[in-house]
């Protein structure tokens, strides 16, 4: 089994890794950071020096692999050290939403049309990224953060466009939308403080709900929209 993992130096990134080298100890990972790399290794894990928002960085990591059976990008933002999601229209900033729309969107194009070839090779082939609960359009009942909903709704647009895409040249694949609830990493800290503790998710148990959806899917829930528990969420 051949899993590749993009954003693997983030929290959830990180945790994906360790929970699908415990989960499948025959598997080989090839893994993605952007800056530096984890201090954490193991003998059936690759690590890639690769910005996956440059789509020749993501050219040439295809390129160095024959084989692929899972994707899942896990390459986001939300804030950076001096910008944060608006809370009104006065606060939007042009640059930021292109950066916002850089990291958050683009990555999971660049990705699916130069390592869908690969995974047409795997006989249960899956392509899923994380998103977000605020990229659903009918769920949205709060407002603001405006880059950050638009691209996670810009991201599910394509998604569910590529799983229909698939239909036709990967049938027995599966593309996955994956919400993984608020979880205690560098990109949520900031807005921790009104959520519930029980509502406020380790890496490793976001992990291993995650992993365990993508495991279950099948090509009928290719297109679907999943919260961590594994319920439907609207687009």
């Amino acid at each position: 089994m051949e899993i590749v993992i993009a954003g693997a130096a983030g929290g959830i990134g990180l945790a994906m890794v360790q929970e699908v080298i415990e989960r499948f100890p025959h598997a080989n990972v090839h893994a993605t950071y952007h800056k530096q790399p984890p201090n954490w290794q193991h003998p059936n894990l690759i690590w890639y020096h690769t910005d996956i928002t440059q789509e020749e960085q993501v050219m040439a990591l295809g390129e160095q692999l024959e084989h692929v059976d899972w994707l899942i990008n896990c390459v986001g933002m939300l804030h950076t050290e001096d910008k944060g999601p608006e809370k009104n229209l006065n606060a939007l900033d042009a640059a930021f939403f292109q950066h916002v729309i850089t990291v958050n969107t683009l990555p999971s194009l660049l990705l699916a049309k130069h390592f869908t070839p690969l995974l047409k090779r795997s006989v249960a082939p899956r392509f899923a990224t994380i998103s977000a609960r605020v990229g659903s359009i009918s769920d949205n009942r709060l407002g603001g953060w405006y880059s950050y909903r638009a691209s996670k709704a810009a991201l599910n647009m394509f998604l569910k466009t590529l799983s229909i895409e698939w239909q036709r040249r990967v049938r027995h694949g599966a593309v996955l939308a994956l919400h993984p609830g608020t979880t205690d990493t560098p990109l949520s800290a900031p807005f921790q403080a009104n959520v519930r503790p029980e509502k406020l998710f380790t890496p490793e148990r976001v992990a291993r709900d995650l992993v365990g959806l993508i495991e279950q899917a099948s090509p009928e829930d290719s297109g679907a929209f999943w919260a961590y528990d594994g319920s439907v969420l609207p687009w």
